[in-house]
């Protein structure tokens, strides 16, 4: 390994560029600022400092919940070097979820962007005895409490060591006590329960990971990435920042997901870890931007696209077809390249994760010039598990594995995978590392897979139902489904979301509370048709099923629903004979009525 540790990597890489040169870019006051080695440096080390000084020691939890911002990066990077264990979570969870994962792994302080995301840890923060601090990012928080402090407060609490020199030898001692096996970070990421299980990764698991990654990809070290995506999740955290950092590319924060495409112009990166839904959002806009052009350059659009179609493929079947390259010069002169320009003009790459990839969203962009690096992964293996690469892409698979691990097809087609990026287990929880990881190392990822001619992976189905939106939100529908089914109104639920843009549910319903509703409503039918398809029973059953949910994040909401007119049954074939619901038949039998909600 050529780190010992992540505050090793810190250092030596702060060491060797200069400290004029900017490390990161962040908005402030409607403009992109410098962050240079020097000053992230100076601040990292000035609150690590001040952990020091308020009491914080190696092996504390510290929970991380804010939105994306350069103090995250401060913050996590101080909370490592003095060897606590960072815990990052989402910032739209709710309250009620913060104090389950908190009180689960027992943080000794939470660090919080806002004052919306102080309420919530005040809602709370008695019920979890653990908690000695909160530390606020911003400094116009209203509170009077002793045990709130600002971010800016620690800063200066650091500063008091006036020597720079004197700190950093103090943490370089600080930072050399931390092993390679010891804890990083705790992930909270469902399970097939719902229940929130914290995957420990080491310093080990993440380096080797970042290691491997570079090894495949190439260097990195001119690129320009905008990152979007969430840094609490491990996806990001790894591909886009840590990853990424250490080559010594140039990283710059988006301001948020809504604010992608003004973002885009005003950093020209040359390259994003992305989703497949933002690229499936972009292709989409172009393609509607186009029908309100002339005849004749919807013609000339329509045609480019077919013959980067064909360019594409010719390349990947190592073919050469020279009037299509001919034809590509010209389609990319008149149109491909405006499409690049629209992206900042310097785009050449997106490395795409989270979840599935359509072939014609990933051909597209291809064909634009701007080559989708897909790849898999999975939070247990601090992610990444293979990918493709800028020299070796094959459509529709995630490439290869990363040189590091060995992986396997089990007998079932479960992909198993062995290395040294695979987590520590899950927090607290024997029972569930025991399930994921057997005795000889391999951790059984729930996704079903083969490999192809070439030696690539493609993921096939996936083992665990767990639901990836289109967003990569990871998503656990047993525990939502058991959550509305206590409605007195619903008999059962399944929730549709995978590799969707938000979740649906089909609701068989209980018919007698159901048409005791209707009395009370003063609804009249015909029939159980009539019942289903009334506005005001819809509307009284969508504000029982807001109440229900009332407490799950807005990724995890059911947007939509449709009433069976129905019940499931064993002889219907949509119970098992343990009454357990058979998702995929449920899916197949009404994929017409999932498909409407779904429809534009």
């Amino acid at each position: 390994m050529k780190y010992k540790n992540i505050p090793d990597m810190f250092f030596q890489t702060v060491r060797y560029h200069s400290s004029e040169k900017p490390a990161f870019l962040y908005k402030s006051d409607g403009k992109y600022n410098e962050l240079t080695y020097g000053e992230l440096q100076d601040r990292v080390e000035k609150l690590a400092i001040g952990l020091l000084e308020l009491g914080f020691h190696k092996g504390d939890r510290i929970g991380l919940v804010s939105e994306n911002r350069i103090e995250w990066i401060i913050v996590s990077f101080a909370i490592n070097l003095i060897g606590a264990i960072d815990v990052p979570l989402f910032p739209i969870l709710s309250a009620k979820q913060e104090e389950e994962i908190f009180t689960d792994c027992e943080v000794s302080a939470v660090i919080v962007s806002n004052q919306f995301q102080l309420s919530k840890i005040m809602q709370f923060k008695d019920n979890v005895t653990s908690i000695r601090h909160v530390i606020v990012m911003n400094d116009d928080y209203d509170t009077n409490e002793l045990y709130v402090k600002s971010l800016k407060e620690l800063e200066e609490r650091g500063g008091l060591i006036k020597n720079e020199q004197t700190r950093h030898e103090h943490l370089l001692l600080k930072s050399a006590a931390i092993q390679p096996h010891d804890l990083l970070t705790l992930i909270y990421t469902s399970g097939t329960t719902g229940k929130p299980k914290g995957v420990m990764l080491t310093h080990h698991n993440i380096l080797s990971n970042i290691e491997a990654v570079l090894e495949s990809i190439g260097d990195l070290s001119q690129d320009i990435q905008l990152s979007y995506l969430p840094l609490c999740h491990t996806y990001e955290r790894t591909g886009g920042f840590l990853a990424l950092f250490s080559c010594g590319a140039l990283i710059a924060l988006a301001e948020s997901v809504e604010t992608v495409a003004t973002n885009i112009l005003e950093v020209k990166p040359t390259m994003m870890t992305t989703v497949p839904k933002l690229l499936e959002t972009v292709k989409k806009k172009i393609f509607l931007s186009m029908e309100k052009e002339s005849k004749s350059k919807q013609f000339i659009f329509r045609n480019s696209v077919e013959i980067g179609k064909r360019k594409v493929l010719n390349d990947q079947a190592a073919s050469v077809n020279p009037i299509v390259n001919l034809q590509y010069k010209v389609a990319d002169t008149l149109v491909f390249s405006k499409i690049r320009a629209k992206l900042g003009g310097r785009m050449t790459k997106f490395i795409s994760g989270g979840a599935p990839i359509s072939e014609d969203v990933e051909i597209f962009f291809n064909s634009c010039g701007i080559r989708v690096i897909q790849g898999y992964g999975l939070t247990e293996a601090s992610p990444i598990v293979a990918n493709n690469t800028m020299k070796e892409t094959e459509i529709g698979t995630v490439g290869k594995p990363l040189e590091n691990l060995e992986l396997r097809i089990a007998e079932d087609g479960e992909i198993l995978v062995r290395g040294p990026s695979i987590m520590k287990g899950y927090w607290n929880d024997l029972n569930a590392t025991s399930q994921a990881i057997d005795n000889e190392g391999w951790l059984y990822t729930g996704d079903i897979g083969e490999f192809t001619i070439k030696g690539n992976l493609k993921i096939t189905d996936r083992k665990k139902d767990i639901f990836v939106s289109s967003g990569g939100k990871n998503i656990a529908p047993q525990a939502i489904e058991n959550l509305l089914s206590q409605s007195r109104y619903i008999d059962h639920c399944v929730l549709i979301g995978d590799n969707r843009e938000f979740i649906s549910a089909l609701i068989t319903p209980n018919f007698e509370q159901l048409k005791d509703l209707a009395v009370e409503l003063g609804v009249e039918y015909n029939n159980v048709t009539e019942l289903i398809a009334n506005n005001k029973i819809i509307a009284h059953i969508k504000k029982d099923i807001d109440f229900y949910q009332s407490d799950l994040s807005k990724f995890e909401r059911v947007r939509k629903f449709q009433l069976l007119s129905e019940a499931f049954t064993v002889n219907g074939g949509e119970l098992s004979p343990k009454m357990s619901i058979k998702r995929h038949v449920v899916e197949n039998k009404y994929s017409y009525l999932i498909e409407m909600m779904y429809e534009k």
